[in-house]
Formats: C-alpha cells, sequence, structure tokens
C-alpha cells in the first residue's frame, strides 16, 4: 500500500487522524476526501489510504473511539499458517476452515463495522463476524485460496493486532471489565451518598433562612461530586445513547443520558444564575441505581459465557506423552493421534481418547452436567476438558484440538449466544416506540406545566424521563433468556438454534428414536447364525469392517472383531437400510434382510451380497437406566409421545414394550420419519425430535425443535436446536419444565414493566414524585425483572410445567 505522503501539516493538528496519538515533529500527511489529514507514521496513513479506497470511510464517521496504532509484524503473523496452531485452534466448516480470534484494538461498533467489511473483501475469506463487546472476531476462509496469514496482515495493516482466543485471554478480559464495572459503580455509589448528604441540606431549608453563600457553596460541593459520577460511571450511558443516535434508533441508553445530562446541565444552570432548585441529587442517583440494575442484569447474561469460557480453560496447557518407556512434557499442539497421554490424579485430560488402564474415575461435569465422577475401564472413551481423579490414568490418544468433544460443544454455545431470538428484537422494538412516545408525552408535560407552575417543570418532565425508562422493558426477555441458557448449559443441554427455547415451551408432542437414543448406547450381540460354509468368526470380520465408518450406533457392538488387515473400499450407508461395500475385493451387504439377501424382514441383521444369506445377527437391545422414568416425567408435562424406529416390528414392539408409548412405528426409513412429523404438524401439534444418528438429520431439521445427543453423529448435532451433552435422558424433561418455565418469566416480567409504566407515567405527570424517588422506582422495577429472571437458575427437578 503506497500511502500519499506529503507535506509537514499545519500546526493546528496534533494528532493521528487514524490512531489519534501524538504527530511527530516531520507528520507524513494525505489528503482524504479534499481535507489534509495527518499521522504518526506511514502505517496509519497507509491504513487510511486502504479504507478510503475500499469505500469504508464511513469508519471515521461512525467511530466513538481511536483505532490502534498500526504495527508491522508480518513475521510473526507466518506462524498462524502452521499446520500445529491450526489444528488446536480451527475447526472445519463447509468450504474451509474457521477460528476465532481475539483483538485488543476494537474498541466500539465502528471498529467491527469495519473489520467485517474490509476482511470480507479478502480473497479466500468465507464468513467473519467482529463483536465489539467481547473482542472476538470469527473468521472463515477457504485455505485453498488463501493462507491464513493473509487476512490477518489486513486486520493488522489497519490497526488491529490477532491473538488466539485461549481460556486465559478470555478470562482475562472478563475479570479486567468486571472490575472496571465494580470501579464505575463504587465511585457513582460514594458519589450518591455524597451528593444526597449536601441536597439535603438545600432541601429541608424549606423557610429560606439559609444564607446565599452557603447555598450556593453546598451548590458547588454537589456540582463537584456529580461531574464524576455523571460522565466517568454513567460513560456506558452516554457512549450507548450516541451509538443510537448513530445507528438512527431511540432505546433506553438515549432516555437514561437524555435524563442524567437534563439534570446535570439544567442543575449547573441553576448554580450559575441563583435558581430555585438543582437535581444534582437525581443525576447521581439515577446512575448509581441504573448502574446496580445493570451489574446484576450483566450477572445473569454472564451465565452461558462462563459456560464458554471454562469450556476453554478446562484443556490443560501441556500433555505428557509416553513414547518408548519414556515419558515426556510437550505442548498441546504437538499432541497427535495415536500417542499415549499420562494424565495425573486431579489433573485435566488433554485429548480424546480410550483408556488403557483396567479402570479408572473421571469427573465429567463440565460436559455433562453430572456432578458425580464417572468410573471408566478399558478401552471406555475419555473427553479432553474432564478430570482425573484418584488414581493417574493412561490414554490412547484419538482426537486433540478442533477435533475434540470439547472444543465441538464450545463452538455449539459460542454459535448460540451469537443467535438474537426473534422475542427478544420485539421487545427492542416495542422499546424503541415507547422511547419516541414518552419524548412527545414529556414535551406536552412540559408546556402543560409551564402554564400551571413554571418553577415545577423542568422537575416535573425530570421525574417522568426517569420513572418511565423503559429498562425494565428491555431487560424482562433478555435477562430471562440469558439465565435460562445458564441453567440448561448447566445441566448439561445446550440451546444452539434460534428460539430454541420458546419452540421448546410449546411442545406437544415428542418423537423418539429408538437404537442410541431410548436405547444402550452400545447394543448387545444375542445370536450369529452363518449359512454356506462362512465361519462366525469370518462373518463378524465382515459385519465390522463395513460398519466400521457408518457412524451408526451398532458399529460400536462390532467394534470388537474388527482386523487390521480387512481392507474395506466403496464403503456407503444405505439410509434406512444398512451399509453395503467391497472387504478384500469381494461385494458384500450388511443389514435387514429384504436389501441384504432379498428375502423377507423378520427384524434381525443379515450379511449378504444381496441375493443369498451368509449370516444372520440377533441384536438386543435394552432401554437405557433412565428411559422409563424420563418417559413418565415427560407424560406427566402433558405430552404425546411417539417411537419411530428403523428396526423391525418384533424389535420394536418388543423394545417399547414396557415404556407405554402412544404411537410406536417400525421400519422407519429417515423419508418415513420426516412424513409422521409432518403428519403431527398438519393438525397443528408442535413437535420435538429426539434422535442421534446419521440418518435422523431429515427429521431433526424438520421437526419444531430437536434435541440430538452429543454423542451421535456430527450432522445430527448440526441439524439440531439443542444438544444433550449427557447420556442422561432425564434432562430432556427438565430441559422442557425449564423452558416453559422461562416463557411463563417471560410473560410475567412483560407484564410488570408494562405495568409500572401504565401507572408510573401518570403519577410522574402529575408531579406527585421527585426525580431522585423517581430513579430509585425505576430502579426497583429493573431489579424487579432481573430477580424474577435469576430464580430461573435455581436448581431443578423435572417436574409438571
Amino acid at each position: 500500500m503506497n500511502a500519499a505522503v506529503v507535506d509537514v501539516l499545519p500546526a493546528r493538528d496534533t494528532t493521528c487522524f487514524h490512531c489519534r496519538e501524538p504527530l511527530p515533529a516531520h507528520a507524513p500527511s494525505l489528503k482524504l476526501d479534499g481535507i489534509e489529514r495527518g499521522f504518526c507514521c506511514d502505517g496509519c496513513a497507509a491504513a487510511a489510504q486502504w479504507i478510503r479506497d475500499a469505500r469504508l470511510s464511513d469508519y471515521y464517521r461512525l467511530r466513538s473511539e481511536a483505532a490502534g496504532r498500526v504495527e508491522r509484524d508480518d513475521d510473526a503473523l507466518a506462524w498462524w499458517d502452521r499446520e500445529d496452531i491450526l489444528v488446536a485452534h480451527a475447526r472445519a466448516v463447509p468450504g474451509g476452515r474457521e477460528l476465532i480470534l481475539l483483538t485488543d484494538g476494537m474498541r466500539c461498533a465502528a471498529c467491527a463495522w469495519l473489520i467485517d467489511r474490509a476482511l470480507r473483501l479478502e480473497p479466500g475469506v468465507l464468513d467473519v463476524s467482529a463483536n465489539a463487546v467481547t473482542g472476538r472476531i470469527r473468521l472463515a476462509w477457504d485455505p485453498a485460496r488463501t493462507a491464513l496469514s493473509a487476512p490477518l496482515r489486513r486486520l493488522q495493516s489497519l490497526g488491529y493486532r490477532p491473538f488466539l482466543a485461549t481460556g486465559t485471554e478470555r478470562e482475562r478480559a472478563r475479570v479486567a471489565e468486571r472490575n472496571r464495572a465494580l470501579l464505575r459503580l463504587g465511585v457513582a455509589g460514594l458519589g450518591a451518598v455524597q451528593a444526597m448528604m449536601f441536597t439535603e441540606a438545600l432541601y429541608l431549608d424549606t423557610a429560606g433562612a439559609m444564607s446565599h453563600p452557603m447555598r450556593d457553596f453546598l451548590r458547588w460541593i454537589a456540582f463537584l461530586i456529580a461531574t464524576p459520577v455523571v460522565f466517568w460511571s454513567g460513560w456506558t450511558f452516554l457512549a450507548g445513547c450516541a451509538r443510537e443516535l448513530r445507528e438512527r434508533r431511540l432505546g433506553a441508553d438515549t432516555l437514561v443520558a437524555t435524563s442524567v445530562l437534563l439534570a446535570y446541565f439544567a442543575s449547573l444552570y441553576a448554580t450559575l444564575t441563583g435558581g430555585p432548585h438543582v437535581w444534582y441529587d437525581a443525576a447521581v442517583m439515577f446512575v448509581f441505581l441504573l448502574l446496580a440494575a445493570r451489574m446484576l442484569e450483566q450477572r445473569a447474561r454472564s451465565a452461558a459465557s462462563a459456560r464458554v469460557d471454562a469450556l476453554a480453560r478446562a484443556r490443560p496447557a501441556f500433555a505428557v506423552r509416553e513414547r518408548d518407556g519414556q515419558r515426556e512434557t510437550i505442548s498441546l499442539e504437538a499432541l497427535q493421534p495415536g500417542d499415549i497421554a499420562c494424565v495425573a490424579a486431579g489433573a485435566g485430560v488433554p485429548a480424546d481418547g480410550a483408556l488403557l488402564d483396567a479402570q479408572a474415575w473421571f469427573e465429567e461435569s463440565l460436559l455433562t452436567g453430572e456432578s458425580t465422577p464417572v468410573r471408566k475401564r478399558e478401552g471406555d472413551p475419555v473427553f479432553a476438558g474432564t478430570a482425573c481423579r484418584e488414581v493417574p490414568a493412561r490414554i490412547r490418544v484419538a482426537s486433540t484440538g478442533a477435533a475434540t468433544r470439547l472444543s465441538q460443544l464450545a463452538a455449539l454455545v459460542e454459535r448460540a449466544q451469537a443467535n438474537r431470538p426473534a422475542i427478544a428484537r420485539m421487545a427492542d422494538r416495542v422499546a424503541m416506540g415507547f422511547v419516541v412516545a414518552l419524548l412527545v408525552i414529556a414535551t406536552l408535560v412540559f408546556f402543560a406545566w409551564r402554564v400551571y407552575a413554571p418553577d415545577r417543570a423542568l422537575d416535573v418532565v425530570l421525574a417522568l424521563l426517569v420513572i418511565s425508562c423503559p429498562c425494565a422493558l428491555s431487560l424482562a426477555i433478555p435477562a430471562a433468556l440469558a439465565t435460562s441458557n445458564g441453567a440448561l448449559a448447566r445441566m448439561g443441554v445446550l440451546p444452539v438454534g434460534v428460539d430454541a427455547l420458546d419452540r421448546l415451551a410449546r411442545v406437544t408432542d415428542v418423537v423418539f428414536d429408538k437404537t442410541g437414543t431410548l436405547g444402550d448406547a452400545v447394543p448387545a450381540l444375542a445370536s450369529v447364525e452363518t449359512f454356506d460354509a462362512i465361519s462366525r468368526e469370518l462373518a463378524l470380520r465382515i459385519a465390522a469392517a463395513l460398519e466400521r465408518d457408518s457412524g451408526h450406533p451398532l458399529a460400536s457392538t462390532f467394534a470388537p472383531f474388527r482386523d487390521a488387515a480387512d481392507r474395506i473400499e466403496d464403503a456407503r450407508s444405505v439410509p434406512g437400510q444398512g451399509v453395503q461395500g467391497r472387504v478384500d475385493g469381494v461385494a458384500w451387504r450388511f443389514g435387514h434382510a429384504p436389501f441384504a439377501t432379498g428375502g423377507d424382514d423378520d427384524g434381525a441383521l443379515w450379511l449378504g451380497d444381496g441375493a443369498r444369506a451368509f449370516a444372520r445377527f440377533a441384536i438386543r437391545e435394552q432401554p437405557r437406566a433412565d428411559a422409563a422414568e424420563t418417559l413418565r416425567a415427560l407424560r406427566a408435562q402433558g405430552l404425546i409421545l411417539h417411537l419411530c424406529s428403523g428396526d423391525g416390528h418384533s424389535a420394536v414392539h418388543r423394545f417399547a414394550g414396557g415404556l407405554h408409548f402412544d404411537t410406536v412405528r417400525a421400519r422407519q426409513s429417515p423419508e418415513d420419519k420426516l412424513a409422521c412429523v409432518r403428519a403431527l404438524q398438519a393438525q397443528g401439534r408442535v413437535v420435538a425430535m429426539v434422535g442421534d444418528g446419521l440418518n435422523d438429520a431429515p427429521v431433526l431439521a424438520g421437526a419444531d425443535v430437536s434435541i440430538a445427543v452429543a454423542d451421535g453423529a456430527a450432522l445430527a448435532q448440526r441439524a439440531a436446536d439443542l444438544v444433550l451433552a449427557t447420556p442422561a435422558l432425564h434432562r430432556i424433561a427438565e430441559a422442557i419444565a425449564l423452558a416453559r418455565e422461562t416463557r411463563r418469566v417471560i410473560r410475567q416480567n412483560l407484564a410488570w414493566a408494562i405495568g409500572w409504566n401504565l401507572v408510573a407515567l401518570p403519577i410522574a405527570a402529575l408531579g406527585l414524585v421527585t426525580p431522585w424517588i423517581a430513579a430509585l422506582g425505576m430502579a426497583l422495577s429493573s431489579l424487579t425483572v432481573t430477580l424474577n429472571a435469576l430464580r430461573l437458575a435455581r436448581e431443578r427437578k423435572a417436574s409438571v410445567a
């Protein structure tokens, strides 16, 4: 980028146009939009010129904070292209890879706007999402078209230095933000107490006996106290107001800032001119009480974010690898599938894998919500982010980095947080309309009081604006949704889809898959019959080879019979029928009898070539331990239960015998399951689908709300609205109960917020409250809806909603 470096700037320009740092003695300059601008360095000048050439100059008009200074560090960015870094931190997405970045230069919404549009102009970039609040950037790119370092160089050339979004960085940012909020609240609280103390003396002088010098002294002291409260503690409201005005919309921050500044500057005018009233106490009380309410609301919002942070911090920074009898400490990125990782007692597991020891206990509460340690035996799966208890363990690594279950769950939670439900967007629109109406009403009330009692007009309007601020209306829905999302995450249910909670609360029917969902995760092999001189061992080996990559729960049943020497070619899964492929050059089919042998369906699995039968496998599948309890809880909630399975009629009806479904359907292909859901929806029913396998993806996508178990196929999880991260099925009933309670809380909050304003507005318009009492009432209204939402966070049992 060749920035046009021209004459030294005129003396009146003292800061860099791009980063606002002081200009050197001989500063480069550049003519932008006909105006000569000065820059502290060639890098900032080049950034400004690129922004102009890319037609993104609105950034300079919209920004509320300066950009970071541009620093050149291209050599360091080359490390981002290393495969070990990408494996550890990026994940595969359709068409390429995705990575979450942090940057410390994104200080306002305009920065996020610039980053989003600038990176989208880079070749090979698939998608970008920048969040000014968290400082995170989600970047998806096509490695075949561009190296990761290319868009990162563009990012850095604009003054935004990228960092890996590790758990440490997230935690540091969260703590810093919390400390700033506490400091602002502390200053506001101290100022509110002091301002009330001095202005109270002015209120008590009802007879006018106080001398003018003493009155002016008390007013100036209150002014000195109120100034840092209004402009530092209250900066979040002032900045929010500026942002809303730039975006041409009116919200709660606009009303708060208007009320606070009106009280402050009207008081300053009265102090300078000797007017009869000052309202410093109202300004500082408003800021303090609203900060307290918002901090409590932020506590509710942080529940789901804390889940992401906890997931990010769960993996240890290093791993202990055992190789040739020797142990070495290596970086987590250096750990590869097939390695043996040693985990000390009390330490975190660095990767997904299989246990090599006879038995060990692992704490899986972060992944599943279950508080008690889980006993694992040799060969059982062990997951990254869990903690080894009591005895050390050794695991054979299967997945690392972004491929681990821990990383996948974190990605699902982040994706859920990025979505804003329709009901929340609707509340924002209502609040904006309310603010417009309130400003019109306040104007009419002001002129009415100017006629009736001019000395009270400003006092009444201030009380009206403060007491009717739609903060409670703005918090009513987000606080409830954030709290319930956090409660779901703690119980091991991750909401992924937009409006998942709202749709879950309206469910009338639940459709279950059988194998791997209601049934045991690993069905048992009851018997094996062979025909045509094929041995039992060979039949099992061929079935295991065909099932190896199918992803169906039955694959784990045949896993012990696999032989690494078997060569499998052209393997293909036929939904609802079975699998086919070539094993050691011979074509085989494995599945239902009509598909595998051309015979009649008897509910068993058959091995054949499409015309002849070579083996018959009888599968015994038992319901999960909590299946009956879960179905009883769902029936108690008034839900109608359906079972749809691809297995044979006898096996399905035998399985459903003691579970009491309303309807049972066997030999259901994916299309049949979807048709069943569509038929229920045509009757006006709201249908939830619970499944786990690859074949469930179509019906999961077609249901009103879908729930996938976390150990199911990745495609099923992508199609689902909620992911059950725990094998405990009773969490489904608890999630529905929570969703229904969330809907009730939202209705209560909306009723309270609307009712409060309907009552408070005429009281304030009649002049029956003072501004500081109005501020107290408004804050109590906001605290009421927030505390009501926080009820959703308490521990619960599945119950009738």
